[in-house]
């Protein structure tokens, strides 16, 4: 015999979009894509064919795009908690709602030196990523994050005294190119209700900057040992600067630029301190991750 051991279901890939008309004429927008996943009690939906317990997946995303209408959807945060919030306390068989949210990046132009009320373009791919786990009684637990924000330093990056044996190859630097593909994220304190999330909505923007800047500064002036030196660093630095987040955990992907020896033309050098071509790589990588958490915390990755 079998028993259903866990379940959830949802509406994954919900586009939204959403314009903000100021009375001047100046306009601002956000871009997301919204993941809603619910869990309760659904379980006969799966082993009798009782479709009465579901919530439509249509009817979700109906959901998201009248909540977005009626409620601000910045800080991603707040609307991802609006979002979860709706869901545990309108269905009653309904006892936790996960909801994910993809932010994507327009930064507004500017034309003729002056910042264009209407404008805007995609300034690179990086993201703002969030997820809430809503539960009924238990309150809102909130995971904020960057991704894929490309970052690369000629110098100022070295690898070596790592351990070797037979089966060691890499040779030992004491200068290279270091470029990874930020990944970051950050845990906060759960919060109660959703009235704690709108109390507190301010901070969300202001550690998103913080996480930003420290992530960068350390990136850039940090004579780094190694990945994991940096990234521990980091961690460090913004559990010190945004109280109310209990762990911070960043995954790094090593972006190799190789060397190119062509000696063998004329003796030409590009090695060593000479190099200056390189051949960009794509696979495979290192990856480098870690979770850092307020002393006595737990958390995992």
């Amino acid at each position: 015999m079998s028993q259903l051991a866990a379940a959830r279901y949802g509406k994954d890939n919900i586009r939204l979009y959403k314009v903000h008309r100021n009375q001047d004429g100046m306009q601002s927008v956000v871009e997301m894509t919204v993941c809603i996943l619910l869990e309760g009690d659904i379980e006969t939906s799966y082993t009798k064919a009782d479709n009465s317990v579901v919530v439509a997946t249509d009817t979700q995303k109906q959901t998201t795009y009248i909540l977005a209408k009626q409620n601000p959807v910045t800080p991603p945060e707040l609307f991802a908690a609006i979002l979860g919030d709706h869901f545990i306390k309108t269905y009653p068989h309904i006892h936790a709602a996960n909801v994910s949210i993809i932010q994507k990046r327009w930064t507004r132009m500017t034309v003729d030196g002056k910042p264009h009320p209407h404008s805007f373009y995609r300034d690179s791919e990086e993201t703002r990523d969030v997820s809430c786990r809503a539960v009924e009684g238990k309150g809102l637990s909130i995971h904020s994050g960057i991704n894929n924000l490309l970052v690369l330093k000629s110098t100022g990056s070295a690898f070596y005294g790592f351990h070797r044996d037979e089966y060691t190859q890499l040779p030992e630097t004491q200068d290279r190119i270091l470029s990874t593909a930020v990944k970051s994220g950050w845990l906060w304190d759960t919060f109660p209700t959703l009235e704690d999330v709108k109390r507190q909505k301010g901070k969300f923007d202001e550690a998103w900057e913080q996480v930003r800047t420290i992530t960068m500064g350390t990136f850039a002036r940090d004579s780094s040992a190694s990945v994991q030196n940096t990234m521990y660093k980091m961690c460090d630095q913004i559990l010190a600067a945004v109280p109310g987040v209990q762990a911070v955990d960043y995954s790094l992907p090593n972006k190799h630029y190789f060397e190119i020896d062509l000696s063998w033309h004329k003796g030409l050098k590009n090695t060593g301190k000479d190099a200056e071509v390189y051949a960009p790589q794509s696979d495979p990588n290192g990856l480098i991750e870690c979770t850092v958490t307020r002393k006595g915390g737990k958390a995992k990755l």
